[in-house]
C-alpha cells in the first residue's frame, strides 16, 4: 500500500484534486455573497420608491405596465438597476466584460427614457453581473420601499433557474415583486 502512495502518478492525481478544490474554494469566496438578512433604510420623505432589477427584459411592455401601475397616484422615484452580464463564466474570470456593460448601459438608457415619458423621475445604473449583489449594491444608495426584479418566462430565465427572486426574498425586508416579461410575445403583437 505505501508503495502505490509514493508512485508519481498517484502524487500527480493528488496534486491536482487538491489544486482544483482550492481554485474552487477561491472562486465562491471571490465571489462574495449577501449577508442572511440585508439592513434596509427607507426614504421617509413622501416619494415611493421603486428599484427595478432588469437586464434583457429592461425594455419589455409587461415591465413598463408594472411600473407604471405601482406608481399610480404616487410621488414616485425610480431606479432601474441592468446587471452587465457576461456572455460567459471565462469572460468573467477574464473581467472581459466590457461589451456585457455596454449592452446593458444601452438598454438601460432606454428603458429610463420611456420610464420618464410615463412621467416619472428615473435614475440608473449597471450592476453587477450576479443579480443579488446588484440588488445589495443598488440599496446601498437607494432607499427603496419595493423591489421588482424582471425575467424572462421560466423556462429561458436563468436568473429564475438560479433563485434570483427566491434569494432575494430571502435576504431582503422589503415587499420584492416579480414581473416574467416575454420579448418573443411582445415582439409578434402589432
Amino acid at each position: 500500500m505505501l508503495t502505490l502512495l509514493t508512485r508519481p502518478v498517484v502524487g500527480v492525481v493528488w496534486t491536482a484534486l487538491l489544486i482544483g478544490f482550492g481554485v474552487g474554494f477561491g472562486y465562491r469566496s471571490a465571489r462574495g455573497s449577501l449577508p442572511r438578512k440585508l439592513e434596509v433604510t427607507r426614504g421617509g420623505d413622501g416619494k415611493f420608491r421603486l428599484l427595478v432589477i432588469a437586464n434583457e427584459t429592461v425594455q419589455g411592455e409587461e415591465l413598463l405596465n408594472e411600473i407604471r401601475e405601482r406608481c399610480r397616484d404616487r410621488r414616485c422615484e425610480v431606479m432601474v438597476v441592468t446587471p452587465a452580464l457576461a456572455s460567459s463564466r471565462a469572460s468573467h474570470w477574464a473581467s472581459d466584460i466590457d461589451e456585457a456593460i455596454e449592452l446593458a448601459r444601452q438598454r438601460m438608457e432606454l428603458s429610463l427614457i420611456e420610464i420618464k415619458q410615463l412621467g416619472l423621475k428615473a435614475k440608473g445604473e449597471i450592476g453587477d453581473s450576479d443579480p443579488n449583489v446588484a440588488i445589495e449594491d443598488a440599496l446601498r444608495v437607494f432607499a427603496a420601499d419595493e423591489i421588482l426584479i424582471s425575467t424572462h418566462p421560466p423556462d429561458r430565465s436563468r436568473w429564475l433557474e438560479h433563485g434570483v427572486v427566491d434569494k432575494a426574498r430571502e435576504t431582503i425586508d422589503l415587499p420584492i415583486a416579480h414581473v416574467v416579461v416575454d420579448l418573443a410575445v411582445e415582439r409578434t403583437i402589432p
